[in-house]
């Protein structure tokens, strides 16, 4: 559903009660995306906020499925504008969320944040009401010392970060297609990965939990096997990491 018709901001449900919010950038070559998306429950989580200026965006699109003083958490995969800077925006506006992010960016990132995050350490769940979140520690997965990415349990969704950026502007908000050959003309032509070597290990940590849905931060959604898709790419990039 199209939320805004002047940016083409818009919110879709790609699994039962989790919607991929999405606006499209057309001026860049190519186009590019920026998504976030809100997981609904007794305590509502949004991953990723958008940029700082995309916030009034972001947030009608929200106010379509609950309003947006009912969040709960704000989670985040690493600091960086397009995944959590529009923050403290939303923590201004839902008096009782809370950031949501792992030990390493609440320690070099902590004081930026308006309000004390919920800080998960690798592996740990959190219950948010019949769904539970589990986080994993990514460092340098794409990149950022920081980075780690959110698993719901239930629907067996990664809310993957930057792991499979797709570039151009308008996207089906979920697909069967592939995307591993997209992504990684993206990740060839800009080399926005930090080549950590032990890429691999982190790769079969997150592909142990066997994804149903990858929810990628740039581009479509991807259904299917995702744990398929993750070796895949783990595939690509042994010739730059030490597998474990």
């Amino acid at each position: 559903m199209i939320t805004n018709e002047q940016s083409r901001t818009r919110i879709d449900e790609v699994q039962a009660g989790i919607y991929r919010i999405s606006t499209p950038l057309f001026g860049v070559e190519g186009g590019f995306s920026f998504n976030q998306y809100l997981v609904v429950d007794d305590e509502p989580v949004l991953f990723h906020t958008g940029p700082r200026g995309m916030f009034a965006l972001t947030a009608d699109a929200i106010g379509n499925v609950l309003p947006v003083e009912k969040l709960r958490y704000v989670g985040f995969s690493h600091y960086e504008n397009d995944e959590c800077g529009a923050l403290n925006a939303f923590l201004d506006k839902a008096p009782h969320a809370q950031p949501l992010c792992g030990t390493i960016n609440a320690m070099i990132n902590g004081d930026a944040f308006d309000r004390a995050p919920r800080v998960l350490s690798d592996g740990e769940s959190l219950g948010i009401g019949q769904r539970t979140l589990v986080w994993f520690d990514a460092p340098h997965l794409p990149h950022a010392w920081e980075c780690g990415y959110l698993f719901e349990k239930e629907s067996a969704t990664l809310f993957c970060g930057d792991l499979f950026t797709q570039g151009g502007a308008e996207h089906p908000a979920v697909t069967t297609d592939d995307i591993l050959e997209s992504s990684e003309a993206m990740r060839k032509g800009l080399d926005y990965y930090a080549h950590a070597p032990n890429g691999g290990a982190l790769l079969d940590k997150l592909l142990a939990c066997r994804p149903a849905l990858l929810a990628c931060m740039h581009g479509s959604a991807y259904r299917g096997d995702g744990a398929a898709l993750l070796l895949a790419l783990k595939g690509r990039l042994r010739p730059a990491i030490v597998p474990a």
